[in-house]
């Protein structure tokens, strides 16, 4: 299988007013992307407010992405959870399952299991199910951290494991896989601030957040650095870097959603837990959009 680089898309569902997914919005969102030179989609991720889905909305979800997928881009589609046997039986459920390059696998959230724990949740998924797998290790939302220890072992032992978002916001921790990995084992970044770093150490590329609000210039700057260009690369990061923070000021995808509604591209709306952008995200956000674009 052809290896995964460069600017993957975390897309967002937008919404109406009325609580109800907005299509159209989705559509656009995906055209605004294609169209700007990102590299592939991730389909119903955490910032896709997966978690406040229902099974009939996932499922017109991911065939309006398909739809739109104009440019037939390579999707990766979240399915994860803290329930193992839930979690096989979803991916089983799924018609075409290689329409989908992978499945992109949150570590099991809330029960804060073991290395152990964690190595025998994905060795089960992988031999229960026919997908390829790319672990996605996001302690700060999990409540636990994937060590590199048993990414290693995970990657090594099971050739359907084939990569890793992460994102746990340690540089080191990512060095340490990119040290030992197999050869067609991807590190993609899951943390927009600290893609460069990990893409220069050796890492694929990185699923990414801002990207669908800067498809182009994001682009563009994984590309330069994918080519050791340096400081072109930090050049763009820099320009956008304070707007990386802006979008989780109060959350993700409200940030997100709130940048996405200035650039017009869908609605800001959210489902509760989450609340829509305030108006200082906004005044912030439109100040640093003009810097920006400048």
């Amino acid at each position: 299988m052809k290896k995964l680089y460069g600017t993957g898309v975390a897309l967002v569902t937008p919404f109406k007013k009325d609580g109800k997914i907005d299509f159209n919005g989705l559509e656009k969102l995906v055209r605004y992307v294609e169209d700007n030179e990102v590299d592939y989609l991730v389909v119903l991720g955490t910032t896709a407010e997966t978690a406040t889905l229902k099974e009939e909305e996932k499922k017109d979800v991911i065939a309006c992405i398909q739809n739109a997928n104009y440019k037939k881009l390579p999707l990766l589609l979240g399915v994860g959870g803290n329930n193992t046997k839930n979690v096989i039986k979803q991916i089983n459920s799924i018609k075409n399952v290689s329409d989908f390059y992978a499945i992109l696998s949150v570590s099991p959230y809330y029960n804060r299991p073991s290395q152990e724990g964690i190595y025998q949740h994905f060795k089960s998924i992988v031999n229960c199910t026919e997908a390829d797998i790319i672990i996605y290790n996001v302690p700060k939302r999990t409540g636990s951290n994937v060590l590199p220890n048993t990414v290693l072992r995970l990657a090594k032992n099971f050739k359907r494991i084939i990569g890793i978002k992460e994102a746990s916001g340690n540089i080191l921790q990512s060095y340490k896989i990119i040290e030992k990995k197999p050869q067609n084992f991807s590190v993609i970044s899951g943390d927009d601030f600290i893609t460069l770093p990990v893409i220069l150490g050796g890492g694929e590329g990185v699923i990414s957040v801002i990207a669908q609000g800067f498809p182009k210039l994001f682009s563009r700057m994984i590309f330069l650095a994918r080519k050791n260009r340096i400081e072109k690369s930090f050049s763009i990061f820099y320009d956008i870097f304070h707007m990386i923070d802006l979008i989780y000021e109060e959350g993700n995808p409200t940030g997100i959603k709130t940048l996405l509604s200035l650039i017009e591209i869908c609605d800001p709306y959210v489902r509760l837990p989450l609340l829509v952008g305030t108006s200082t995200l906004k005044k912030k956000m439109l100040h640093l959009l003009k810097q920006i674009n400048s």
